[in-house]
């Protein structure tokens, strides 16, 4: 299969001619506010690209607001944090002196230092955190969540402590929304990145340039906006950050004065040649800190655009041309420096922008694996055991999390400090998702769930098509049935007569009137023993596990 050919949608272009070359252009809109309709179409287009994918019932909600109220309440993230991962697992192959050894199943590890059961603590965080994805809220907490996570990257293999990797993602969270300067400085000294991008290693008769170079390339200036900071000024932010430590008996970072260097740092002519004064005494690497931040900040355009052009990748199209650029990026980037560096407001303009609900702006790119499993066991509605089922409901989150995996997005572990290579690897970005193995392995998991399910000690989970079905507009009608089942799950239609031919060899059983479904459906609905049902079962579980076999579903 060409990846290229795979995704390469039908859209309209407009190009530029001058007498030296010419530029295909895929849309001139820009952050004028959006105007046209609002239908079920773009409900799902705003939630599958806010949230992991569009359920039935989220849909209906949202189609009761306007546009406005509902990008309002996306953007609305609770201030108080989710309930903490828990123990999940049994003790077996724990000794009976190591401090886990007395947390019982259901209770919290994330205060209470571990020296052997860091393993199944690693699992019950990857683990809760799906659960976390599948259980979300109607707010966009989740999806800014993994974006941070995928930009300031860091792998959880690497942390030895899962504690330190528990309060990374807890940042992470808190910042979702929050002010991009401030959580910039926040995660240069949580624990997890001083240990994974090796600060805690820095001190002044060793520096340490890891974490200093990353947050000038990877964090806050890119390599795409011309960011001619100099080799020296990865040196001079290093002995900037020198003295930051891990306290590990508390879990928190601190500062080792005596390790910290203390002379002048003064940086080129990119940052103004700026000199960050040398401080000593308990409060030096705060202020220094503070003063390396706003250095790198004031290179406003630059931050600016890079973390911008992030956020449109994600949540918009992975190509930025001189359009988007000008209608776009620069708005929105001059827009996040206006606002103090605060997301939300970029966020709002972005979604309700002319440009975020333009045609070409739907269905144009590939699934990520989360965005595929999590948003298909979200619109099926999958039964998970009950939430204080811990060790069941644990286990069936991390087999939705092992096949994310397994189409190469792992959480907590993405491939190295500039993340999954699909947001940023030019010029394949999200074809990347898309190989030999991974696509059949897509395949695979759509046709389990639809079949058999996932078990595990006694429990299963499985997109039920029965339910699922029920939750739409008019069941008993086959070509409503499909129109409706679409719009959920697809976000580029079919042609009249690939649903046709569906509706006749599957839904009718090759017979060609209408009726043959719908008194199939109400001999079910009236009377639901469990013929009646394995007739409407049997049909329904085929013809969804065509859909989701067809290339169009892979596409968000």
């Amino acid at each position: 299969m060409d990846r290229r050919d795979f995704v390469t949608a039908k859209r309209k272009t407009a190009t530029i001619k001058s007498a030296e070359k010419s530029e295909t252009v895929r849309t001139y809109s820009g952050l004028n506010t959006y105007n046209g309709p609002w239908t079920t179409n773009e409900v799902a287009h705003l939630l599958k690209r806010t949230m992991f994918g569009s359920t039935p019932d989220d849909i209906s909600y949202f189609r009761g607001m306007n546009m406005n109220q509902a990008v309002d309440e996306l953007l609305n993230v609770p201030v108080s944090a989710p309930a903490p991962p828990v123990k999940n697992y049994s003790n077996d192959n724990i000794p009976a002196t190591d401090p886990d050894y007395a947390i019982s199943i259901g209770q919290t590890w994330v205060n209470i230092n571990t020296t052997d059961a860091d393993g199944q603590r690693r699992a019950s965080l990857k683990a809760w955190w799906m659960g976390l994805m599948i259980n979300q809220e109607r707010n966009i907490r989740e999806k800014m969540t993994l974006f941070f996570c995928n930009h300031f990257s860091i792998e959880t293999k690497d942390m030895g402590r899962m504690i330190w990797a528990y309060s990374y993602n807890a940042l992470c969270r808190q910042y979702a929304l929050g002010n991009f300067k401030q959580f910039t400085k926040a995660i240069t000294v949580n624990t997890a990145m001083l240990r994974y991008l090796n600060g805690y290693l820095n001190i002044s008769s060793a520096p340490d340039e890891n974490y200093a170079r990353e947050l000038q390339e990877l964090f806050t200036l890119g390599k795409g906006n011309n960011p001619n900071y100099t080799e020296d000024d990865v040196k001079k932010a290093a002995r900037v950050l020198t003295g930051w430590k891990i306290d590990g008996n508390t879990n928190t970072s601190l500062f080792n004065a005596s390790q910290h260097d203390t002379a002048n740092k003064q940086f080129s002519s990119f940052y103004n040649s700026t000199t960050i004064v040398g401080r000593t005494g308990a409060t030096a690497g705060d202020l220094e800190l503070t003063d390396l931040i706003n250095m790198i900040f004031g290179k406003s355009t630059e931050v600016s655009r890079f973390i911008v052009k992030k956020l449109y990748r994600y949540f918009v199209y992975y190509k930025i041309d001189a359009a988007t650029e000008a209608n776009v990026i620069i708005p929105l980037a001059q827009m996040l420096v206006s606002n103090n560096w605060e997301i939300k407001p970029v966020l709002a303009a972005l979604f309700k922008s002319e440009h975020f609900f333009d045609t070409v702006n739907q269905g144009c790119f590939i699934k990520t694996p989360v965005d595929l499993v999590v948003g298909a066991c979200r619109e099926y509605g999958v039964v998970f055991p009950a939430a204080n089922d811990y060790t069941n409901v644990y286990n069936m989150w991390y087999v939705i999390q092992n096949f994310a995996s397994l189409l190469q997005q792992d959480i907590g572990d993405p491939p190295n400090v500039a993340g999954w290579a699909a947001y940023y690897q030019e010029p394949q970005f999200h074809e990347i998702w898309i190989n030999a193995d991974t696509y059949p392995r897509r395949n695979q998991f759509t046709d389990t769930m639809i079949t058999t399910g996932y078990s595990r000690s006694g429990k299963n989970i499985i997109f039920d098509p029965v339910a699922f079905t029920k939750k739409l507009s008019n069941p008993a009608d086959p070509n409503i049935l499909i129109d409706d089942a679409l719009k959920i799950l697809y976000r580029v239609d079919l042609s009249a007569t690939t649903k046709a031919t569906l509706k006749k060899q599957i839904l009718l059983s090759n017979q060609t009137q209408d009726f043959y479904w719908t008194n199939a459906w109400n001999a079910y609905i009236s009377n639901p023993i469990n013929a009646n049902y394995q007739v409407v079962f049997i049909r329904l579980r085929d013809l969804y596990k065509y859909f989701m076999n067809l290339a169009e579903y892979h596409l968000c």
